[in-house]
């Protein structure tokens, strides 16, 4: 039959703009393009979806190619099979008639076929005396072979991005059970953290990986559990550096916390009572009482606290973070409330080595948010101080006195982060 001709479709069958199109690939198909037709077949199956059809339909495209006889499919010989439907029925396992033209319909809806109709829609061919087929009637193959490039750039993106998912879930998998796992340790040995803030987000990470889950959603999971590890990790780090700094003196400190008073500097190494002293002094010398005074005119209108003490919160937040820089390295999410410094406050309590006792202490006299700032002063007067956890309870001890507030201390470090700022620019 003439290749070069469009046909349509016998009987009450429409034209569709596929069907031209598929014609069109044909007629422009090289002469000397061939391809393994069984190669070929698994191909279109791995290319099923982004072609939309069923699998029903390529059992269908299978009995077809059952139907030419030659392993290849050469675009130069003819390609057209003329199978009875009772014939194509029984190499299609049996499928009932009906469904048959379904399935045909799809495939050619679908650019795999292109149906060659004879005059009364009868399936057949004309050989000439040579017995060389001279007219055949019925389905045409040769669309197989035009788009076989096509058709190998789909099944290659669907292998790529099954693959893709098949790493994605085994992130997942480890994900889920690295942090499961951390999780739980944490709970055994009573870690300090945000270890509930850790479960409630965690949750609802752990549902069933359902197989409909594509490549978008997988990935937005992942992330999510990146995130989360991070986190988690971040506060399993701590208290390792924690353990590896302090050794048996606080595990030993758990112990004898409740203990008589006049033992909590054995619980704090290297503490010294005039370092304390020498400290609260220079926090509040004369030099950087003006400082001081600048911030008092400027929140003068805040309530007081007993002793004629500024709250915490007449200190911008700002302000104090600027005094305090190391110490938006241990927040697990950035520090943009009160409630993130007294977090990422308690956490670097465990890097410092101060016992539960003491931040316990401290809390109960400044108050939650004004012991953050003092730990954070602590924490960025790094090496100079031996033991934090003395220093703290020695401050704890003047503000119940009245002799100590953290007005001063943010202004001394303030100035100290100025001073430093000048000399690298000068």
């Amino acid at each position: 039959m003439n290749r070069e001709m469009t046909t349509t479709p016998f009987g009450r069958r429409p034209v569709s703009h596929v069907m031209l199109e598929t014609q069109a690939s044909v007629r422009n198909c090289p002469s000397t393009q061939v391809a393994d037709k069984w190669r070929l077949f698994r191909t279109i199956t791995e290319a099923r979806p982004v072609l939309g059809v069923s699998d029903r339909a390529l059992a269908v495209l299978h009995a077809l190619l059952s139907f030419h006889k030659p392993v290849e499919l050469d675009s130069e010989s003819n390609l057209i099979v003329f199978p009875s439907n009772r014939e194509l029925s029984m190499r299609a396992h049996g499928m009932a008639a009906v469904t048959l033209r379904r399935h045909l319909a799809a495939l050619v809806e679908a650019g795999l076929i292109v149906r060659r109709d004879s005059p009364n829609g009868k399936r057949y061919v004309r050989r000439d005396q040579e017995g060389d087929v001279k007219t055949a009637f019925g389905f045409d193959l040769t669309p197989l072979v035009a788009r076989a490039v096509e058709l190998e750039q789909f099944a290659s993106a669907i292998r790529d991005e099954d693959l893709s998912k098949r790493l994605l879930r085994e992130h997942i998998s480890l994900h889920r059970r690295d942090i499961a796992k951390m999780i739980i340790f944490a709970d055994e040995q009573q870690l300090d953290g945000p270890w509930d803030a850790i479960r409630e987000r965690f949750s609802p990470l752990t549902r069933s990986l359902l197989r409909s889950y594509d490549k978008e959603g997988l990935t937005a999971l992942a992330e999510s559990l990146d995130d989360l590890r991070a986190d988690v990790e971040k506060l399993m780090n701590i208290h390792a550096n924690f353990d590896k700094t302090n050794g048996n003196d606080v595990r030993n400190e758990r112990h004898i916390q409740n203990q008589n008073s006049d033992l909590q500097s054995d619980l704090e190494p290297g503490f010294r009572k005039d370092q304390g002293a020498n400290a609260g002094t220079s926090w509040n010398n004369a030099g950087e009482q003006r400082d001081e005074d600048a911030v008092y005119d400027e929140v003068s209108d805040q309530p007081l606290h007993d002793g004629g003490r500024l709250p915490p919160k007449a200190f911008p937040l700002g302000l104090i973070l600027k005094a305090c820089p190391d110490i938006v390295d241990y927040a697990l999410r950035g520090i943009d409330s009160w409630s993130d410094l007294v977090q990422t406050a308690n956490l670097v309590r465990v890097t410092l080595g101060v016992s539960p006792d003491a931040w316990n202490q401290a809390v109960e006299t400044f108050g939650r948010d004004e012991a953050a700032i003092v730990l954070a002063a602590i924490l960025q007067k790094g090496e100079t101080i031996a033991s934090p956890g003395g220093y703290l309870r020695s401050l704890t001890d003047k503000a119940r006195t009245g002799s100590f507030s953290s007005g001063p201390l943010l202004m001394g470090l303030l100035k100290a982060n100025q001073q430093r700022q000048d000399a690298r620019t000068g």
